[in-house]
């Protein structure tokens, strides 16, 4: 009895060691994947958060990333159709994709159309069992919204199925005035349909100082509570931001927050925020990004 009983002990010790072993590796390709934000880029003042449905898990089908490119600031935020495994491999293309094409294409179209072929890639792959994760690859798509802040504040986009951003403004007494964007054509997600031959781009005009963009995924608005309450998204943003300067770090916390008290902390879908404060003072030089440069460049 004694001896069976030292012999269970010590197998449920090694079981715990080998699921420590195997969260930490898991952490750990998931911070390649949907790595830290830098705190500031180009005159850029940033911060990101990511919420997952999957248990266990940090991150799902949401994606989202920010580069500081000869071209201006580009900007990613996106949503793979599901989440788990096979939303993360998606996530892993596309990213890798965008990663590269940000610094060499010089126009957000070929951006896209660069993402637009590595998920093609990564599909055809998948369903010719080089990366059986499921079996519905038939049915994947991704939403995507591309964005380019130019060193004049002058914002560029380009919008494949996804959910709009907000834009906040710090007011001279009380809490940010909170407005959802609407500027433009959107396009389907990438993997339904092939992409046009013309492009809708959009051009919002200039950012001015203070003004801050906070880009979501559906999972945020979709969001319900235990009634069937959908998250109200625009107030938690203002709620968020309070009064004075607005602090990206501050909303994402505030927003993040108030959607697990509203859904009592089970979520239906992933959800991804990326909050960008234009303050119109870039600094020069390597000190400009809170990351190596070696290693925001790398794809």
């Amino acid at each position: 009895m004694a001896l069976g009983g030292y012999l269970t002990a010590g197998r449920k010790v090694r079981l715990v060691r080998e699921l420590e072993e195997l969260r930490a590796v898991a952490a750990a390709a998931q911070d390649v994947v949907l790595r830290p934000l830098p705190a500031r880029l180009a005159g850029i003042e940033l911060a990101g958060g990511h919420l997952s449905a999957s248990r266990g898990a940090a991150v799902g089908g949401d994606l989202y990333e920010a580069l500081a490119t000869p071209y201006g600031v580009r900007v990613i935020i996106g949503d793979v159709r599901g989440h788990g495994l096979p939303a993360i491999g998606t996530v892993a293309a596309v990213l890798g994709s965008f990663r590269e094409a940000a610094h060499e294409e010089p126009r957000l179209s070929g951006v896209l159309r660069r993402l637009d072929r590595a998920l093609e890639r990564h599909l055809r792959a998948r369903a010719d069992g080089e990366c059986p994760l499921d079996s519905h690859v038939d049915e994947e798509f991704v939403t995507v919204l591309l964005l380019e802040v130019g060193r004049d504040g002058e914002v560029t986009a380009l919008n494949c199925g996804h959910p709009w951003p907000y834009r906040l403004r710090e007011q001279p007494v009380g809490p940010a005035l909170a407005r959802q964007t609407a500027p433009g054509e959107v396009l389907p997600p990438l993997g339904l349909f092939p992409l046009p031959a013309e492009l809708p781009t959009a051009h919002w005009g200039s950012l001015e100082t203070g003004d801050t963009l906070v880009l979501h995924t559906d999972g945020a608005e979709d969001a319900r509570d235990a009634q069937g309450t959908f998250f109200p998204l625009r107030r938690a943003l203002s709620e968020a931001a309070g009064a004075g300067p607005l602090v990206p770090a501050a909303v994402v916390a505030g927003v993040r927050a108030a959607l697990l008290r509203h859904t009592g902390g089970r979520l239906a879908d992933d959800v991804a925020l990326l909050a960008l404060r234009y303050d119109h003072c870039p600094l020069s030089g390597p000190s400009a990004l809170t990351r190596p440069a070696a290693d925001a460049h790398r794809a």
